[in-house]
């Protein structure tokens, strides 16, 4: 891993606001540039799909809870005067508004405005405006009189960790409305004038117990202009690692406060903290030109991919402070792999992926897209993983659709948490997708993502000017991505397309107007074409989705000889609901080896299973165990992972044992 001899973060020329791009995250300078929701518009297919759920279903649910719940309410009682009598949740429950309102103003975005739902947005702002005090601090939980003191907690009271949110709430309206009057965006500048002063050079010098202010006052500072967002941003990352928390029984690591950014390894602690920290980090390191700490950051996703990374893509191994584990401490039956974390890396990858044009980091943001936020809501978009285990020994019981579900053992989907982080989570990763699907430099666009979408840019450079195109796909159904061109610029312009890591047989063929088809042979990475497009040119990627066997690396003990099925960017697992042992059954299955799975002509996946006989014995090993052969041998109905549990409490797996000889 590159490192670095500084300390201290390097000074540069302060960020102008960035061009209005409707998208999270709009760096100053970078390899690409994002498209936002207004350039990009999914049409249709599986995102598509996941998208009108998440706008019709999962956002009045979310505000629903916050009403329901008290937590929008607290607001008003901030603003009554009469707290703390009658607060409800947990000290974060201030971010769960704001990260709704994120996903709205996406949302909003979007759809291009629609007023039932711009109504109810103007109404939170307003509740949240009437609770913001006159030096610009807001929070419920804190600073009022039978209330802990301002700052006072900073390991656990969130008060950042909140502010940060608000700022990306307020981001996301600045994008997809620009100077709207709802004042959101001057409740956040306030907010963040305030911070600044109490916690910079000169004030408080410590840092949120959880990352993510970090985050919000970069984007901050990108949307204002305003130089000292990212400077206070800039000192949380540099303090981080010095101790400045107090030691809690899991180590500083929890926190990333063990190991300055610039000497770790590898991400460690809290999954979702250490993903948040390291995206704030990446955007202040492009921001300042710093090319050790972005090299620092490269190194920890490489190893924390390498060696703490489930098969979905989800992080965290550990339920007690849910965190990473050591380097290949990957079980599956324990895997917490939150739900956050999974879209924590998202935004990490996204960051470096917009510094360095590396397929590495858009194929890992496929993989948690279709295996960790497509798993957490239910198909109606009201029941939701908090976590996501890739083996589950017992069915469990199903959850109430009218009570709040304690945290996060996944047995099935529960419509609300008392800490829940993950629903508005995803409602604004959801909303906002179609920000991640492609973006653009001076030679010309490149999709990281597929999906059926209309895009409608303006590509810069010498041969710059509109660029209209439509995608069309069935993916992950198909591997077949077409692309029609309907405007381009009159000079050469260079089309990319992703092709995925596993796709070894992908072919790119070109289809003009005016000529022959050609096609040529592509390897993972991006398959550049580069032409003179006119209307109506057509270019289409093609590989095999075929399913295929996956092996792990025989230092994950956990699962050592056993295998686990996957087809284009999706992992399957075994329910017991199609087996015929029904629930007890899923931890006597084996599988032959050298037996693969069989697609039938609706695409649905097959495999040959076999259930071994095990006797109950006093003592759980010895001999007893070796058996003479299989019990029983069928074939079972295999499913994309995301689709488990919708068909009542089941028994789970992903990874299967290979039957012994």
């Amino acid at each position: 891993m590159s490192t670095t001899t500084s300390t201290t973060p390097t000074t540069s020329t302060p960020p102008t606001p960035s061009v209005t791009v409707a998208a999270p995250v709009v760096p100053t300078t970078g390899a690409l540039t994002p498209l936002g929701l207004d350039e990009v518009r999914i049409t249709d297919g599986f995102w598509a799909d996941r998208q009108r759920v998440n706008g019709t279903a999962t956002l009045p649910h979310v505000e629903h809870w916050l009403e329901r719940e008290g937590w929008l309410r607290n607001f008003d009682l901030a603003a009554a005067g009469t707290l703390p009598e009658g607060r409800r949740g947990r000290e974060f429950a201030d971010s769960e508004v704001y990260k709704y309102l994120e996903a709205v103003a996406w949302e909003l975005g979007r759809l291009g405005g629609d007023e039932a739902l711009e109504s109810r947005f103007r109404a939170i702002v307003d509740r949240v405006a009437a609770a913001q005090e006159a030096d610009g601090y807001v929070n419920t939980r804190f600073g009022r009189p039978g209330q802990g003191e301002r700052w006072s907690d900073l390991e656990w009271g969130h008060e950042l960790y909140c502010l940060g949110h608000l700022f990306q709430a307020a981001v996301a309206r600045e994008r997809t409305s620009p100077g709207s009057d709802d004042g959101l965006l001057g409740i956040a500048t306030r907010a963040a004038d305030l911070i600044c002063e109490v916690f910079g050079t000169d004030g408080i010098q410590s840092v949120c117990g959880h990352a993510e202010v970090e985050v919000g006052l970069a984007e901050l500072s990108r949307v204002t202009g305003e130089p000292r967002y990212l400077e206070l941003a800039s000192l949380f990352v540099e303090r981080r690692g010095t101790g400045v928390l107090q030691d809690i029984e899991w180590g500083r690591a929890y926190f990333q406060d063990d190991v300055p950014i610039r000497e770790a390894e590898a991400l460690r602690g809290h999954a979702v903290r250490a993903n948040y920290l390291a995206a704030g980090a990446t955007d202040i390191a492009v921001e300042q030109s710093d090319a050790g700490l972005l090299d620092a950051l490269r190194g920890q996703w490489d190893r924390t991919i390498a060696r703490r990374t489930y098969l979905t893509g989800g992080q965290g191994s550990h339920h007690q402070d849910e965190a990473f584990g050591e380097d290949f401490e990957l079980p599956s039956d324990r895997a917490y792999s939150e739900t956050c974390a999974g879209i924590a890396s998202i935004m990490f990858s996204w960051r470096l992926l917009l510094e360095d044009r590396d397929v590495r980091y858009a194929d890992h943001i496929e993989r948690v897209l279709y295996n960790v936020v497509a798993t957490s809501p239910s198909a109606a978009g009201t029941a939701f993983f908090y976590a996501n285990t890739l083996h589950q020994r017992t069915p469990g019981e199903s959850s109430p659709d009218d009570e709040v579900s304690p945290r996060a053992s996944s047995s099935e989907r529960a419509p609300w948490f008392d800490v829940s982080c993950c629903p508005p989570n995803v409602a604004r990763t959801l909303a906002s997708l179609a920000a991640f699907v492609a973006t653009s430099d001076d030679r010309g666009v490149q999709i990281h993502q597929f999906a059926s979408a209309a895009i409608d840019t303006v590509i810069g450079g010498e041969h710059g000017g509109r660029f209209r195109a439509e995608l069309v796909t069935d993916y992950p159904r198909s591997g077949v991505v077409t692309m029609r061109i309907v405007e381009a610029p009159s000079g050469p312009v260079t089309v990319s397309l992703r092709v995925p890591s596993w796709a070894d047989d992908a072919v790119v063929t070109v289809r003009p107007v005016d000529g022959e088809p050609t096609d040529r042979a592509v390897t993972p990475g991006y398959a550049d074409v580069e032409r003179s497009f006119v209307p109506g040119d057509v270019v289409e990627l093609a590989f095999s989705v075929r399913p295929r066997v996956t092996l792990p690396d025989p230092r994950v003990d956990a699962i050592r000889g056993s295998v686990a099925i996957e087809r284009g960017p999706e992992v399957y697992c075994v329910e017991s609901v199609d087996l015929p042992g029904g629930d007890e059954a899923i931890a006597r299955i084996e599988v032959g080896e050298g037996v693969v799975p069989v697609e039938d002509a609706d695409g649905r996946l097959s495999i040959e299973l076999r259930t071994r006989s095990l006797p109950d014995t006093a003592w759980p090993y010895g001999d007893a165990f070796a058996g003479s052969g299989p019990d029983e041998t069928f074939t079972a109905s295999i499913a994309p992972y995301h689709s488990w549990a919708e068909r009542g409490p089941s028994t789970m797996r992903v990874w299967i044992p290979i039957a012994r000889a």
